[in-house]
């Protein structure tokens, strides 16, 4: 039997964040993943570039149902200090938007960094290596794992497994059994930072508009967005959708403003002003990619024939409809794309078992839960990879 101080299951950002801080602890430990690698998510993050982090950080950018959970660790190991470990790597990176960090080159660097980190701190990582059972010692603390490569003790138990967005990259729900295991309580979990879906009329003009993205604010559950919307052929994607989609319920209306930050009533009055005697499509058309003016104005939001009327000849009657459909376009998705293309997962262990200070559950000593498969879900932006290098940290501090 292998004995180790520490066990981290999962060898995704935060399990190997804690595996470095607790091994440079003195503290023999050992990453178990059933993936053949790790780090799996990190390498598609970012479109290949890993969106590390975010230089504006806070507990708002989180959602829990206990929001206060994720305060101290965020305060206590913040964008900077792992900018700082970025920095020692010289790893070059860059500001893409909104504050969000992305490695020059590619994800991998990321990786190669806390892999390096792990060597330092003497922590062994074992990939393809299942865990089939967990046991209690007794007295404890302290684990018994049945495990594809035999049996393993240890000490503490960290439970890194991440929730169950993407199966294809290996997510499964073994955190959560683990959780009801011990009789843990685990709140109900959803895709999140996920596509929307549409039926009917709206999916077949989602599909001619096909790759189309343009700057949008979405708005949903008391939530607003202001990033850009893409048309896929299954819906509505891009970063405004993921972000409101954190927020959305079956059944919410989600209200998307196609020309944020202006007032086409104010600029029909001014084109008219102006003089202007082009028609409404091509002056749009100067705003909007034409094939998107053309297809918004055919729709049976607003008069038949509207896209070919002179500027001066609209009524106020197509005046209200137009800033209604431009402004204010309103549906009720059927649906998301689910964990299938989800980025994260939205719910998970329950905040209120676990200490917000070192991870650990509060009836099983020896036992911590870390990262994603907490009920503890972020915003783009780097933000959940963020909540993955505090979290780990800090338990790496205790365990």
């Amino acid at each position: 039997m292998k004995v180790f101080d520490c066990v981290i299951i999962g060898g995704g950002a935060a399990g190997l964040m804690c595996a470095a801080t607790a091994g440079q602890r003195g503290r023999s430990v050992a990453v178990l993943d059933h993936a053949n690698k790790v780090g799996k998510k990190i390498l598609m993050s970012g479109g290949g570039r890993c969106n590390f982090t975010n230089y504006d950080v806070s507990p708002d950018n989180f959602i829990s149902r206990n929001p206060h959970f994720c305060i101290s660790a965020l305060r206590r190991y913040t964008p900077y200090d792992f900018l700082e470990l970025v920095h020692q790597y010289d790893l070059p990176y860059h500001e893409k938007t909104l504050g969000q960090l992305f490695c020059d080159h590619k994800s991998k660097d990321i990786l190669n960094i806390l892999l390096a980190e792990c060597d330092k701190a003497g922590a062994e990582i074992r990939t393809g290596c299942s865990v089939d059972a967990i046991e209690p010692l007794e007295p404890g603390p302290g684990f018994r794992l049945t495990t594809s490569e035999g049996l393993i003790q240890c000490q503490s138990l960290v439970i890194a497994t991440g929730g169950l967005s993407i199966p294809t990259m290996g997510a499964t729900g073994f955190g959560y059994e683990v959780a009801k295991q011990f009789g843990l309580p685990v709140t109900r979990t959803d895709a999140a930072l996920v596509p929307f879906t549409l039926g009917s009329r709206w999916l077949e003009i989602a599909q001619s508009l096909s790759g189309l993205s343009l700057p949008v604010t979405a708005e949903c559950g008391g939530q607003r967005f202001a990033e850009a919307l893409l048309f896929t052929h299954r819906g509505l994607s891009g970063p405004a959708i993921l972000q409101i989609s954190n927020y959305w319920k079956p059944g919410d209306t989600v209200t998307i403003d196609l020309l944020p930050g202006e007032s086409l009533e104010q600029l029909i009055e001014q084109w008219r002003t102006d003089g202007q005697k082009t028609s409404l499509k091509n002056r749009l058309a100067r705003l909007l990619p034409k094939r998107f003016v053309e297809t918004w104005l055919s729709l049976p939001l607003f008069p038949e024939a509207i896209h070919h009327k002179p500027l001066a000849e609209l009524s106020r009657k197509e005046i209200n409809a137009l800033c209604e459909g431009f402004h204010q376009w309103q549906l009720i998705p059927p649906g998301t794309e689910g964990y299938r293309t989800a980025e994260v997962t939205r719910g998970g262990i329950d905040t209120n078992a676990v200490s917000s200070k070192t991870f650990e559950t509060k009836t099983v000593p020896g036992l911590y839960f870390i990262g994603e498969v907490l009920d503890v879900t972020g915003w783009l932006g780097g933000y959940n990879f963020q909540w993955a290098w505090a979290s780990g940290y800090c338990a790496g501090q205790y365990v």
